[in-house]
């Protein structure tokens, strides 16, 4: 039977087809070919011209070489094929000492970008990097996006990774998942000397088993959603409706959300660790923009399942990226007054998935005011020159009116006014700026609120042709408290102009 050798084929092609290959391609000088991990990354974007262009092997050699062991010559001859060599594969096939395991991975990733498919790329990619650790995907994600790889292609990447977690039985998934958990994390070079990651997982572990915490939390929600994903799967075999479960999985974007606001921002900028931030992030969002389009698909046509599952899939591999690779990264690095910050800012968010956050008490004393500069105004949410915030009030497109609690007049914000507040006004007793027929009104208003049997009294009215909304709340502190009354007006002329269109 005839050896061909087709010159506008991969070395890698060539080699799965004639295996004697390596070696007598090693004989004449391409020793890299031995390398299986070269030869599953480089390989497949090398042809032999290229290759000994790169590494100045004659091309008579060559051919002679092939001739004698059997193989006839077809494809690109040499003298058309020393055409110019891609850069990002000269820059690694010409390297004699061995590839750093960042720049294999980085190899994986432009193979996807040349076109490869998915599934092939991961087969090598488990085959060689079954024992990767997470800081090492961290550190080919951020030099990726340094040398401006577009974040598109960086999420390959990210896919590529899942592959570790999934092995072709429980077993295998088990064994792959506790490897990952039990591999070191470390951070950027300038970064490794102050952090400690030999022990991430086991401090990741203490901080999930405090209730409240926010770990504790969003362990317990990727729980949940793990199973509510495999019941889907099993439902979607099953060939049955998922119903009300599909509603329920969508309570992710919640969980997302809370990653998204309070655990990707604080890694990026303070600790500069971005590949969460920037990859992850974005997976998160398609996730949620994948399931909120489906939810809008009346016919459930088996591509609306083709696409169901592969969605489902990337949220159960999302679980595994979390659980063994950012909240590990979040343990070693966030100190205890920010993980207290993340928890009271949680507060704000719904809870989701089934969980019901439970009470840090040793994160629920609000925190103390943020440091101010001199001359400024410190608030709990921050701190502000008076005048940043006297424009800010100024700008708030309302006019706003406050009563203290004694009902004396005490602000009034600058600026045109529907109802005018003459700054006289300021210092008198609300009552008396209001005509005989109203004041009544004001009074049982007020005194409503002052007696905590109202917060607000909204009234809806027209002036000049006009719609506005007065509102009228109560203002107390955080015990309740009253402190005084705020008069909002607002011309909603606008909103009747936006849905008339």
């Amino acid at each position: 039977m005839s050896k061909t050798i087709d010159f506008s084929r991969s070395v890698y092609e060539l080699v799965t087809e004639y295996p004697e290959l390596v070696d007598i391609m090693a004989e004449l000088g391409f020793t890299e070919i031995k390398k299986p991990a070269m030869l599953h990354s480089v390989g497949k974007l090398m042809t032999i011209p290229k290759g000994a262009k790169i590494k100045n092997i004659p091309m008579e050699k060559v051919l002679m070489a092939l001739i004698q062991h059997g193989f006839t010559l077809s494809g690109e001859m040499p003298a058309t094929a020393m055409d110019e060599v891609p850069e990002t594969v000269a820059a690694v096939a010409a390297e004699e000492a061995p590839v750093s395991r960042t720049e294999q991975l980085k190899a994986y990733l432009r193979r996807l970008g040349a076109g490869e498919s998915l599934e092939s790329v991961r087969a090598d990619f488990v085959e060689n990097f079954q024992d990767v650790e997470a800081s090492e995907i961290m550190q080919a994600e951020q030099e990726l996006m340094r040398e401006g790889t577009p974040l598109a292609e960086v999420q390959k990447l990210c896919d590529i990774h899942s592959a570790l977690f999934h092995g072709a039985t429980r077993e295998e998934k088990i064994a792959n998942a506790e490897k990952e958990v039990m591999a070191s994390v470390r951070r950027a070079k300038e970064l490794a000397a102050q952090k400690d990651y030999g022990n991430k997982n086991e401090r990741a572990a203490v901080l999930a088993a405090i209730p409240g915490h926010p770990l504790h939390t969003l362990t317990r929600e990727n729980a949940v959603l793990s199973g509510w994903l495999t019941e889907a799967k099993a439902k979607l075999d099953a060939h049955e409706e998922l119903g009300e479960l599909f509603a329920r999985i969508r309570e992710l974007s919640v969980h997302y959300a809370k990653k998204g606001d309070l655990l990707y921002p604080l890694l990026k900028v303070k600790y500069e660790i971005s590949g969460p931030s920037n990859v992850m992030w974005t997976v998160d969002d398609e996730i949620r923009d994948e399931l909120a389009e489906l939810s809008k698909l009346d016919a459930h046509t088996p591509a609306w399942e083709e696409r169901l599952r592969a969605v489902l899939q990337r949220a159960e591999e999302m679980i595994y990226k979390e659980n063994n690779i950012l909240f590990p990264i979040c343990s070693v690095n966030f100190s205890e007054t920010e993980w207290h910050g993340i928890y009271r800012d949680s507060l704000d968010y719904a809870d989701c998935l089934g969980v019901k956050a439970e009470v840090w008490p040793e994160a629920a004393t609000p925190a103390a005011a943020a440091p101010a500069s001199e001359g400024e105004i410190v608030m709990p949410g921050g701190h502000m020159t008076l005048e940043q915030l006297t424009a800010l009030l100024n700008t708030i497109p309302l006019e706003i009116s406050f009563v203290d609690a004694d009902n004396y007049n005490r602000f009034f914000n600058e600026g045109p006014k529907v109802f005018k507040r003459p700054g006289m006004a300021i210092d008198r007793d609300v009552f008396s700026c209001h005509p005989p027929k109203i004041e009544p009104m004001v009074r049982s208003i007020i005194d409503d609120f002052r007696n905590d049997r109202r917060d607000s009294v909204p009234v809806w009215m027209q002036k000049n042709g006009r719609i506005f909304l007065v509102t009228y709340m109560a203002v107390r502190d955080k015990t309740r408290k009253y402190l005084g009354t705020v008069e909002i007006v607002q011309d909603m002329e606008f909103a009747k102009e936006h849905f008339a269109h």
